[in-house]
């Protein structure tokens, strides 16, 4: 009997799970899923919760419920993976023996690797994450009763989950102070480490005019060294202040600490692999999916479909002896909020930058790329339904998950690999 062992039981481990008991043997092969508790969250969903869009228990439900019943889930803190002898070590003693090993624990929001951003008495009283369910249910208690004053929006670095997120966000929220009467006594300001709030040509000119519209604030470059709590300023290290009376910051993303000790990561414990394959570049019985790689693609939950699709017959092949002939080309397909019951739809990958267009279907979409519409709002939140239902159990979607021209209108000026 053969081991695979998957560490993290969220969105790419347990979509690499279910897909694996389907396509291995029950006879040859053994399936374990390792993460700490059976809550297993929709993330996408905490951006809504700050604004009653969503309540905290319509995001999460059984890790459990989600695996195929013979895969089995062991609950327990990762302490170490010795790859030389195969195993992983929980901090209870527990050791798995493992042929292979798929690292899918994703990232976490870090705020205790900027100075002061945690400060007891300052985190979660007058500075919130939402990228926690514990983060944005706190943020939403603060906003039902908030009175107005300087609302900072601030990303610490890249990569994050969601690099849209943060955008969403601020556009919700401006909604949200318009909609309570009290837009006029929000100064909103969107604080970035990017040169812009869109960083790509064709998303800059065909969403630029959002922030102005909101009378949003843009500040770039900006990367922060500390929050003072004590003046309520963010200061950056060319010693930009940027002052708040209420700060909602995306901290650092970082992978999980076992990755470090395991001597697995780069600096941000994201496992370096090969951004085609997404098998480890030093071991290769060690595989690393959705957030957890370094691969140069968004960390969004769409990514780690549509590489999973791939990644399936690549490993098949490889634990066959075979050469992988499949290659993920970083597609990722992402929802944009921007208020008012209105999204846009970006569709992009490692060497194409989002286009305007229609999606799915070339002229007939029903999905508009790079444009506003109520579709693509109803869409965002039909995408609840389809994460659980279609997802979570491995079923096909009927998007290709490698990313199609079809429909997209390429500009003269925009080079395609």
């Amino acid at each position: 009997m053969r081991n695979v062992v998957i560490l993290g039981g969220g969105t790419a481990g347990t979509m690499a799970a279910n897909k694996l008991r389907k396509a291995l043997p029950a006879s040859e092969w053994q399936i374990t899923v390792v993460d700490q508790d059976d809550k297993h969250d929709y993330q996408p969903g905490y951006l809504f919760i700050p604004f009653g869009i969503y309540r905290p228990d319509e995001v999460t439900k059984s890790r459990r419920k989600y695996l195929n019943p013979d895969v089995p889930l062991v609950y327990g803190e990762i302490d170490r993976v010795d790859a030389e002898a195969r195993t992983v070590a929980l901090v209870d003693g527990t050791l798995l023996p493992y042929d292979q090993l798929i690292i899918a624990s994703g990232v976490t929001p870090r705020p205790d690797q900027t100075p002061g951003m945690d400060d007891e008495g300052s985190w979660r009283v007058d500075v919130f994450d939402f990228y926690t369910r514990e983060g944005t249910t706190a943020l939403a208690k603060k906003l039902a009763g908030w009175k107005g004053g300087r609302l900072v929006v601030h990303i610490t670095e890249m990569p994050i989950k969601c690099p849209v997120a943060p955008l969403e966000f601020a556009f919700l929220a401006e909604e949200f102070f318009t909609r309570k009467g009290m837009r006029d006594k929000v100064q909103m300001t969107y604080v970035t480490p990017l040169p812009g709030a869109f960083t790509k040509p064709m998303c800059s000119s065909r969403m630029g005019y959002l922030l102005d519209d909101k009378n949003i604030a843009l500040e770039t470059d900006y990367m922060i060294e500390r929050v003072d709590t004590e003046t309520k300023t963010i200061v950056s290290f060319d010693e930009r202040e940027i002052p708040f009376d209420l700060l909602v910051t995306v901290p650092l993303n970082m992978g999980a600490d076992y990755v470090a000790r395991s001597g697995l990561g780069n600096e941000l414990n994201l496992v370096p692999v090969d951004k085609h394959t997404l098998l480890s570049k030093k071991h290769d019985d060690i595989w690393a999916l959705g957030d957890a790689n370094d691969i140069p693609a968004s960390k969004a939950g769409s990514v780690a479909h549509f590489e999973i699709d791939i990644w399936l017959d690549n490993f098949l092949e490889h634990v066959a002896g075979k050469p992988m002939s499949g290659a993920f080309d970083g597609h990722a397909n992402c929802f944009i909020e921007t208020g008012y019951g209105k999204a846009m739809l970006i569709d992009f990958n490692y060497d194409t930058e989002p286009l305007p267009g229609k999606f799915p279907v070339a002229g007939v979409g029903p999905m508009s790329l790079l444009k506003e519409s109520k579709l693509n709002h109803q869409g965002k939140l039909a995408f609840r339904w389809a994460y659980w239902n279609v997802l979570m159990p491995g079923r096909p979607m009927p998007i290709p998950a490698l990313m199609s021209m079809s429909g997209k209108e390429v500009p003269q000026t925009t080079t395609v690999s």
